[in-house]
């Protein structure tokens, strides 16, 4: 039979016979056999029996053909052999590769290098949980792998993000005893470097070196970035030197890693010395490297050095890519120049750069923070025609844009809309929903769109808890608003002082002073310390509530603890010693906060000359009326008619006429025909230190 094949006589009708009996595939591995000494021949067989109809090679004919198309060094042709058995394997008689391969090692004097040669194809064709049992077997037998084909599975498991596999056969193939290169090393340290994980990337360094191993480019490259990217900007630098004292010359990527980590943690003045290093070198930086600065100029607001090194970028012959322009973009969009960052949307067009997700938004978020959400829309469904698909975050400015123009309905319908497009909302857009139902008193719709969210698996955080517990003491419900809280101590929900400062001014708003000052006080229960901003809420609620001698407490003693006073802490105080007609002592708070530098704003002045006519001092009143005046903060009209009032009723006429008249010029009352008896219409019960925000 292996004669009239030798013959080329592949019609011979003993030869078709042989392929189309029950015995065929016995057959067929027995003649394979026969020309294990001609491998082009057992080839050619091989392919012509493939194509006979009715006939599938086993699994042992094609493992004595990789057998002794290896023992021929006819690699090419053994891997796409290995691959078709692979890729194939499931549908094939006796589909054990690894098995069948070992029994029919013999066909010609063993060669263990296609056991690697296996194994190396089933890491290339991503089969990696069979190449890891494939390694298994290997090692049973001690047919090891090479250590290429380990590094080829190792880059494998970490692309796939694969760590503790990574790690695991790491420690199997050094324990295997097949011997770690520096390539080996470099994959490993890069992988725990992306995990952040800097010891045992230090510790991998440090074994490389003990195995007389030299670190390469990649490997002080690799470490260099992971320390930067974690701001450990000192080991960075001092593996920088180690670098150079070695003879191993940084390259670009050396010095754009060191720009980028100083750049991201505000050492600006160190990147750019390592950029002019690198000049000075002779390297040239590259897209990376300027877009870098450009990015962080951009975030520090330093605009016209962004541009400035924008048109080096280019007049060196670098063509800015979409995360230069976006950088750009962004920090236009942000400033307010919406006219720029599209001049330079356009120009990007006119470079042939395309616009990412990332400009899209970045566009879409300026238009919805200027308002401008006709436009706003029109981008957002350009975006689609551009072949661009809105994400999350693009969503998410929409939505966010909407509800800052009141147009809540609009918001509540892109957000249906993006969840049937099976985009899941993110606890940030969550919030933003809450937000803006809270800031329309929709507390039931709240209560709903909090069971969907706990439903979606995402817990509500402390700031969702908060807005929704503020929405709750505006609406008059002190008692959902405190349910919350228990809510959130129930769910392990971390109650910050953001929360309990919402929670003593909602109280302090309704009258309940003593419910504020029992949650105040068990504050530092759960390790927290009040704030400027939770004394003052209470000072405020003490003050309005007439609890002067308490607010004057609290407010010694947050001085007591180096706690400095804001204007809002000194205007409530201020306010509450004039309601009880204590005016001396306000004006002692007045000039405290003149000494401290600060300066008195609408509020602070509005009690002044509000409390101080109603304490009959209508000289300071009116001094302190023509101080805000002169700074260009312009009084209430109901102000400037409580203090004419005053004047009136205080018999002070002249000095009324001449007030009113000068208040009249300055348009900040209107005139009136009997200006003796005026006809002022004005509530004594008005209270302007509610104009706290």
């Amino acid at each position: 039979m292996t004669k009239i094949i030798q013959q080329d006589q592949w019609n011979d009708p003993r030869v078709v016979g042989s392929i189309q009996s029950s015995l065929a595939p016995i057959w067929v591995s027995r003649v394979l056999v026969e020309f294990k000494q001609d491998p082009k021949l057992a080839l050619k067989f091989f392919k012509w029996a493939k194509t006979r109809v009715g006939f599938r090679h086993t699994t042992e004919s094609y493992c004595i053909l990789v057998h002794i198309l290896f023992y021929a060094r006819m690699y090419f042709h053994a891997n796409n052999i290995l691959k078709e058995l692979v890729l194939s394997s499931w549908v094939l008689p006796g589909s054990d590769v690894f098995e069948i391969l070992w029994t029919t090692r013999n066909v010609c004097v063993p060669g263990f290098g296609v056991f690697d040669a296996l194994f190396s194809v089933l890491v290339e064709l991503g089969m990696l949980e069979a190449a890891g049992q494939c390694f298994l077997r290997m090692t049973k037998f001690r047919v090891l792998p090479k250590a290429r084909s380990c590094n080829a599975f190792l880059h494998r498991l970490s692309k796939a993000g694969e760590g503790d596999l990574s790690r695991d056969f790491f420690r199997d193939m050094v324990g295997a005893g097949i011997a770690p290169t520096v390539f080996t090393y470099n994959i490993m340290i890069g992988h725990v470097c992306k995990e952040g994980d800097m010891l045992t990337a230090r510790s991998l360094f440090e074994q490389m070196k003990k195995m007389g191993l030299t670190p390469d480019i990649v490997t002080y490259n690799t470490l260099i970035d992971g320390y930067g990217k974690i701001g450990l900007l000192d080991e960075s630098v001092c593996l920088f030197e180690e670098m150079k004292f070695m003879g191993c010359e940084p390259d670009v990527i050396t010095y754009n890693a060191l720009i980028n980590s100083f750049c991201k943690f505000k050492g600006m003045p160190r990147a750019f010395e390592f950029f002019r290093e690198m000049k000075d070198k002779d390297l040239k930086p590259n897209v990376i490297s300027y877009s870098t600065l450009i990015d962080a100029l951009c975030k520090e607001g330093m605009m016209q050095m962004a541009i400035k090194f924008f048109v080096d970028m280019t007049r060196v012959g670098l063509l800015p890519n979409e995360f230069t322009y976006s950088s750009l973009i962004d920090a236009n969009c942000k400033a307010g120049n919406l006219g720029e960052a599209f001049m330079l949307a356009d120009e990007m067009l006119q470079e042939h750069v395309d616009l990412n997700i990332v400009t899209f938004t970045t566009l879409l978020d300026g238009l919805c923070e200027e308002g401008m959400m006709n436009e706003a829309e029109e981008l957002f469904r350009a975006m689609g025609k551009a072949g661009v698909t809105p994400n999350l975050q693009a969503y998410t400015a929409l939505i966010h844009g909407h509800i800052k123009v009141r147009s809540m309905d609009k918001a509540m319908e892109l957000f249906s809309e993006m969840r049937e497009k099976d985009i899941k909302p993110d606890i940030l857009l969550w919030g933003t929903i809450v937000w803006g139902l809270c800031s329309e008193s929709k507390l039931e719709e709240c209560k709903v769109i909090m069971t969907e969210m706990k439903e979606s698996g995402i817990g509500a955080n402390p700031v969702i808890y908060t807005t929704l517990m503020d929405a709750y003491f505006k609406g008059g419900n002190h008692t959902e608003a405190i349910n919350l809280l228990e809510e959130m101590w129930d769910l392990g929900t971390e109650v910050t002082v953001v929360t309990f400062c919402a929670l003593i001014d909602g109280l302090c708003k309704r009258g309940l002073v003593q419910e504020a000052i029992y949650f105040f006080g068990r504050m530092p229960d759960h390790d927290l310390q009040p704030n400027v901003a939770v004394y003052t809420a209470l000072i405020d609620g003490l003050c309005k509530n007439n609890c002067i001698g308490d607010a004057k407490k609290l407010f010694d003693e947050m001085q007591d603890k180096n706690m400095i006073p804001d204007k809002i802490a000194y205007t409530a105080m201020i306010d509450g010693n004039l309601k009880h007609g204590n005016f001396q002592e306000a004006l002692n708070m007045r000039n405290k906060m003149m000494e401290m530098g600060i300066e008195l704003d609408l509020y602070a002045y509005t009690s002044l000359v509000w409390g101080l006519s109603q304490c009959g001092q209508v000289q300071q009143a009116r001094k302190f009326l023509a101080e805000m005046i002169g700074k260009g903060i312009i009084p209430d009209e109901t102000l400037c008619t409580r203090l004419l009032r005053k004047h009136y009723e205080l018999g002070n006429i002249d000095e009324a006429i001449e007030l009113q008249n000068e208040l009249v010029e300055k348009g900040l009352i209107h005139g009136n025909s009997n200006p003796a008896v005026p006809n002022i219409q004005i509530r004594d019960d008005l209270d302007f230190s509610n104009f706290r925000t």
